[in-house]
């Protein structure tokens, strides 16, 4: 072969040969006043987390500017964990158009109202209080919890269960998306705010996750913005485990584990 079209085939491939050296990106957002975060130690950050994801062999990368499609065309994956400030239709309307697309978004709440446009359009509502349980309590703290009703899923593969520590009720208000986890049957929601179990309060089986698919993509919502945190994170490490994995489209463990 002519040692110019040899040069010119190489040229060629280079482009596919970087693209395909390229690790995937997880986008954690980090513009909506959220105080957890990845690019700070301390027991309530998110670092060993970003770190985890970066062991499944990804580029953990954040930014403090409003979601747009052009940042997250450089994306596999979005986290939204612990947002305090509301989203934009603008940012809003972006994050569908990721999903559709075919990727992968994970929401932790911490107070639900800030993500609460976007979960209604993604088929997902909340309550108005946080859950209290009488079952699995761990440390003596009803808010603080062990949930062992799981559904079918890739990112809870392989868990007898995980920690809850704060949360609010998840439920499911569209076809496209479905409950996977759930608190025990006498776990309720303080209506009345006197922080003692009434006659007038919600007590049943709450969810805690909800998960679903939008185009080419899914998304999965946890209740509680704690569960990966440095603090807490040994304890769900298998879940954290098997969401990395899912947001970077690659294959979770099946076989159960024993969970600290």
């Amino acid at each position: 072969m002519p040692f110019r079209l040899t040069l010119f085939l190489c040229l060629l491939m280079l482009p596919l040969s970087l693209r395909a050296a390229q690790k995937p990106v997880v986008w954690f957002d980090q513009a909506h006043g959220q105080a957890f975060r990845i690019d700070r130690q301390g027991p309530l950050h998110l670092t060993d987390f970003a770190r985890l994801l970066i062991e499944q062999g990804s580029v953990a990368e954040t930014s403090r500017q409003p979601l747009d499609s052009g940042m997250l065309d450089k994306a596999e994956a979005l986290v939204l964990s612990g947002a305090f400030r509301p989203y934009s239709e603008a940012e809003i309307d972006a994050v569908m158009d990721f999903l559709r697309r075919g990727g992968r978004l994970a929401v932790m709440l911490h107070i639900a109202p800030p993500v609460g446009t976007l979960l209604h359009r993604l088929g997902v509502d909340f309550s108005n209080g946080v859950i209290r349980e009488q079952d699995r309590i761990l440390g003596g703290d009803p808010l603080n919890f062990r949930v062992v009703d799981l559904a079918a899923h890739p990112v809870l593969a392989g868990l007898r269960g995980f920690n809850i520590y704060g949360g609010w009720a998840l439920t499911n208000t569209g076809s496209g998306c479905r409950i996977i986890a759930r608190t025990g049957p006498r776990a309720w929601v303080d209506l009345d705010r006197n922080r003692r179990l009434n006659r007038g309060d919600a007590m049943q089986r709450f969810g805690v996750a909800v998960a679903g698919t939008l185009g080419k993509g899914g998304f999965i919502i946890f209740a509680d913005d704690a569960i990966f945190q440095n603090r807490f994170l040994a304890a769900n490490r298998r879940l954290a485990v098997n969401l990395a994995r899912w947001l970077l489209g690659k294959p979770t463990q099946n076989r159960q584990v024993a969970q600290r």
